[in-house]
């Protein structure tokens, strides 16, 4: 058994290449063999978002703190509050974040396939993040 401290890994900056405003990943654990199994903090300052992504197995969020969004591709954006569970499907389209004017802390769980666990696409637009609409 090991322990791991919190505050025992560096933050991280979600990269401008994937994500939207200013992102924060505190990592939890690494996939080890022979687990594939990964997870991370992830914090999304207001209208901080991923670009679209998907997951070759898929990934949990747990919602912790917060306010954001959701969409899968094709779908309705969906809003997301602490206690909430997203569950999304192998190789489904998607993106997260936070809301128009409050942040969001996530768990992010996800398994890695041939030592990759995501595939990065397009950003999300300030039109289909629907910040016009934001109030």
């Amino acid at each position: 058994m090991t322990v791991q401290r919190s505050g025992s890994q560096p933050s991280a900056k979600g990269l401008a290449e994937y994500f939207t405003g200013t992102v924060r990943i505190d990592p939890l654990f690494a996939a080890t063999d022979p687990s594939r199994v990964s997870a991370g903090i992830v914090t999304f300052e207001p209208c901080a978002r991923s670009a679209w992504h998907t997951h070759p197995l898929g990934q949990k969020l747990i919602i912790t703190a917060g306010c954001g969004r959701v969409q899968r591709w094709g779908g309705p954006i969906e809003e997301i509050r602490p206690g909430d569970v997203v569950i999304i499907a192998p190789d489904e389209k998607h993106w997260h974040g936070a809301a128009p004017t409050t942040a969001l802390t996530h768990i992010a769980i996800q398994e890695a396939l041939d030592g990759r666990n995501v595939d990065w696409l397009e950003h999300v637009t300030d039109e289909q993040y629907q910040l016009e609409n934001a109030t």
